[in-house]
């Protein structure tokens, strides 16, 4: 039988985890880029060009809505459009050399700002974060 967990516990990880987000987002903050702009272009590097339909339907937006998304990334020359190459209705969004290195150095930034953080931590409490990590990926990966 599983053990119950109280629910104070999981609002606690649950705010501890947003809370490490929200700072490793400011560390980041070299460009005051929404949510919402940071998870199209973080999607675009994954996954390579899409539409705005396919942007929309990943993000589970309206389509006008992430019009407005691409619009705003597009004048700040972090995304650009480009025509579908088999639909000539279409046009894909992709990442700009300027998008692509905005998303390197954000990344390089929280990447380095957690570990001089974790830097000022015990050795056991750094291998109680990195075996977190792990349990948290198999979670996020299990159905």
């Amino acid at each position: 039988m599983p053990t119950q967990i109280p629910e104070t516990a999981v609002i606690d990880f649950v705010q501890a985890l947003g809370m490490l987000v929200r700072r490793m987002r400011a560390a980041a903050a070299t460009q005051e880029l929404s949510l919402t702009e940071s998870v199209v272009m973080a999607r675009l590097e994954r996954e390579g060009p899409a539409t705005i339909a396919e942007l929309a339907r990943a993000e589970g937006m309206k389509p006008q809505s992430m019009g407005a998304t691409v619009a705003s990334l597009e004048e700040l020359g972090m995304l650009e459009r480009r025509p579908h190459p088999t639909d000539g209705r279409q046009q894909h969004v992709r990442l700009t050399a300027r998008g692509a290195a905005a998303r390197k150095n954000t990344g390089d930034a929280k990447r380095s700002w957690l570990a001089q953080s974790m830097s000022g931590l015990d050795a056991a409490d750094r291998e109680t974060l990195f075996a977190a990590g792990r349990i948290m990926r198999r979670l996020a990966e299990s159905e």
